[in-house]
């Protein structure tokens, strides 16, 4: 335990917060983990500046990793976005830093620089690898056409490395590195040598082209989500695991109130925002009210008025960030992560119809293989029996896929679900400590108000 705590310890100055989202570790058949319980930094939020809510909510998903011995972690950290390039052919760069004592690594702490595509290309990777196998692939950033291009025509850098100061600039930074660090936690996907590559790889990645958005491949990639989509509409599964049949209307369910919720908070952000604007108002008001007044008293408290309201406008734009920061992109990023799920059950689906397809096809070489026998055709015997046998082996060969699949999602599941309440326990523990810190501050500074209002005669 002392060891473990040292560890923790050395990590403090990485980030304030701790957001992570990676996945709860265990144990695998076939493949090499490294296991991570979650540690978690519960620190009580401050009132502070919006470009400092921004650093400590999305600086780091940075969870120890820890082996059952507690010798081994991981932590990666995304940032500095630079523009490279000007016009429609440039593109921002993200500086990629990890530290790690894992042994699959080369070094204990390196950099690198990635730019989008390459988060898109890792993520495509991993999906082409693993999804088949029933592991839930995090996510990567959806691909935002408007912001981009607002950015990519915007004027360049005064000084190179500068971090750009674009809102939506630093929200994708945060969604990148808050997923990169979910797939470090995941106990297979950290370990895969593609994976290693685009942490530690100081040498540029191949160009991932079908990550753009307006590309062939990209159309042809769209074309195809629209027939997953209707095969998964049309094509009813005869489910003999009630445990599936529980789970999925479980997660229809989250996924929906979800959406609810999300779209709730993203109101209570605009609206908290209008009233910020709204309290600035009244603070110039009050104070150009003060400058007319001849009564002495009554012009003092206008004018203490207007430095009270100009704070609590500060404030409620604070309110506005840890709304955004701390909840609504949490949700939305739970939201993909629920559409990663469902592509893995899906999967078990598609698994489950060449299992029958495969028992269609056996059936049809059986009926052959009988009619050759009673009509004596011993030349085409040979040929149907080799067919029976060929199609016996598919059939073993996909129900055993059916059933590996299976195991393996109820196993991503568990450690899904885990994860799920652990970080909606504390994310939501510390959205209430933050608002609570917002409104102890705004009532300190009416009641330093409260005897200048009273000396008014």
């Amino acid at each position: 335990m002392a060891d473990e705590q040292s560890i923790v310890d050395a990590q403090k100055h990485f980030a304030d917060v701790d957001i992570n989202n990676g996945s709860a570790s265990g144990p695998e058949d076939d493949e090499e983990e490294v296991p991570a319980p979650g540690s978690i930094d519960n620190d009580l939020f401050a009132v502070t500046p919006t470009s400092e809510i921004h650093r400590r909510v999305s600086s780091s998903n940075l969870q120890d990793v820890l082996t059952d011995n507690g010798d081994y972690f991981i932590q990666v950290i995304v940032a500095e976005p630079q523009k490279v390039g000007d016009g429609m052919g440039s593109y921002l760069t993200y500086k990629v830093t990890t530290k790690t004592n894992i042994p699959k690594f080369k070094r204990s702490e390196f950099s690198t620089m990635r730019r989008f595509s390459d988060f898109l290309g890792i993520h495509d990777v991993l999906s082409g690898k693993y999804i088949r196998h029933g592991r839930i692939i995090p996510p990567a950033p959806s691909k935002n056409i408007i912001s981009s291009t607002k950015v990519k025509m915007s004027p360049q850098q005064a000084e190179p490395g500068t971090p750009r100061s674009s809102e939506w600039v630093e929200t994708r930074r945060a969604a990148l590195q808050r997923y990169v660090n979910r797939t470090a936690q995941h106990p297979v996907l950290r370990l895969d040598v593609d994976f290693i590559n685009f942490l530690e790889s100081d040498q540029e990645l191949p160009r991932a082209v079908n990550t753009a958005t307006l590309s062939g491949a990209g159309v042809m990639r769209l074309f195809n989500k629209v027939g997953e989509t209707v095969n998964k509409i049309t094509y009813k599964m005869d489910e003999s695991d009630p445990w599936f049949d529980e789970k999925i209307t479980e997660v229809e369910n989250l996924d929906a109130n979800l959406q609810k919720l999300h779209s709730a908070f993203k109101s209570l952000v605009t609206t908290r925002r209008e009233l910020s604007a709204l309290t600035g108002l009244v603070a110039k008001s009050a104070a150009m009210l003060s400058t007319c007044e001849e009564h002495t008293g009554l012009s003092r408290a206008l004018s203490s008025l207007a430095d009270v309201e100009e704070k609590i406008e500060l404030l409620r734009s604070e309110q506005a960030n840890s709304d955004f920061f701390i909840m609504a992109e949490f949700i939305k990023d739970y939201i993909d992560l629920f559409s990663a799920v469902k592509s893995v059950f899906h999967e078990r689906v598609k698994v489950f119809q060449n299992w029958q397809h495969a028992q269609l096809q056996l059936s049809k070489r059986r009926e052959n293989r009988g009619r050759f026998e009673l009509a004596n055709r011993t030349d085409k015997l040979k040929q149907a029996q080799e067919e029976v046998e060929e199609w016996q082996t598919k059939v073993q060969r996909c129900q055993q896929q059916f059933d590996d699949i299976s195991a393996e999602i109820k196993k991503e599941m568990e450690r899904f679900e885990l994860n799920r309440i652990r970080e909606f326990k504390i994310n939501t523990m510390k959205y209430i400590e933050d608002q609570m810190a917002h409104q102890q501050q705004i009532i300190s500074y009416w009641e330093a108000f409260m005897p200048t209002a009273r000396e008014i005669v």
